[in-house]
């Protein structure tokens, strides 16, 4: 995928894949929590994502990309590596179509997560020891037998999670002085950015990633593509070694801040949530809020907003933290 390709993303294109998403899936709830925002010391809004058909944003892209393709291209059929919510979105879009799906993903995987791709109709299959080496699989896959290879950065699946913004805005009707989002594979923040900073230039675009698995971070700060020998971290949809390449080059514009949350930080967020907002969150999708809460004295009495990306926990995990 050429990274001049997604480089050039505009607002028009995020705006027509609002009208595309719009036809399958309503917009998801933006709330202020009174509660969250007295923890936070801000006031403190936040997009709902864990209330989509799969539980997560991921959906919208995969909504726009398969819907963005030939009739020819679907019936080559289309394969993804994911740690979950990825291959779900691809699964969800590709069972409304009829087209078929192949999911590699790494052993030890969230088996919740698993269970929905196969449930959404996906051939899902385990290899690697993480992410990356599910990748390469997925890679080979493509390679040998023609189907369509769907990387997490595509350009349909950053436009789509680009109508984040555009729903935020027009729900908020306000502007925000800062948004917080979680980053693994870059497709949120990438796609954010094109909406506020041609709508809303002043609010600050922090991103936050695991401590644990810190490569795009890492990327951020040094102005080159990064790699970490391990990603073992509770968010395992933020769980990358390598950085992507097509994202990694644009977070320096996308974003005006990154900042690293532990894994402990990450849990309280999880039980924050639950005790704020009653509302689930797995870790990526609560990594938002744990940077909020990390930075909080920077942000006090600012108007925030945090992406809880998605709400995919599996039980014993959710048990876990709740019970610490």
């Amino acid at each position: 995928m050429p990274e001049s390709e997604l480089a050039r993303l505009t607002l028009n294109d995020i705006r027509t894949a609002r009208e595309v998403i719009a036809r399958h899936l309503p917009p998801t709830p933006f709330f202020e929590f009174p509660r969250l925002s007295e923890r936070t010391g801000t006031e403190t809004w936040v997009k709902l994502e864990n209330t989509q058909p799969i539980g997560a944003f991921k959906v919208r892209g995969g909504v726009n990309f398969v819907n963005s393709m030939s009739a020819a291209e679907r019936a080559l059929g289309f394969v993804a590596a994911t740690r979950g919510n990825h291959g779900q979105a691809l699964a969800y879009g590709c069972r409304a179509s009829g087209a078929k799906c192949t999911i590699f993903v790494p052993q030890g995987n969230n088996p919740d997560k698993n269970a929905a791709m196969k449930a959404y109709g996906a051939d899902l299959r385990i290899e690697g020891k993480d992410f990356d080496e599910a990748l390469e699989a997925a890679l080979r896959f493509s390679a040998t037998s023609g189907a369509h290879f769907v990387h997490p950065a595509d350009p349909a699946f950053v436009a789509g999670a680009g109508t984040m913004a555009l729903e935020m805005l027009d729900q908020a009707k306000q502007p925000f002085d800062a948004i917080f989002i979680p980053v693994g594979a870059g497709s949120i923040v990438t796609g954010v950015s094109v909406v506020l900073k041609a709508l809303s230039p002043k609010t600050k675009i922090i991103g936050v990633q695991a401590e644990n698995a810190p490569a795009m971070y890492q990327t951020y700060k040094k102005g080159s593509l990064q790699s970490t020998s391990s990603a073992n971290t509770i968010a395992d949809g933020l769980a990358i070694r390598n950085a992507i390449k097509t994202t990694g080059e644009l977070l320096q514009r996308s974003a005006d801040d990154m900042v690293l949350v532990s894994e402990e930080e990450i849990r309280s967020a999880i039980r924050c949530y639950a005790d704020t907002t009653h509302y689930l969150a797995e870790g990526a999708g609560a990594a938002a809020l744990a940077g909020l809460i990390k930075l909080k004295d920077a942000y006090k009495g600012k108007r925030v907003a945090v992406i809880l990306s998605g709400g995919n926990i599996d039980h014993a995990t959710l048990t876990s933290v709740l019970c610490q």
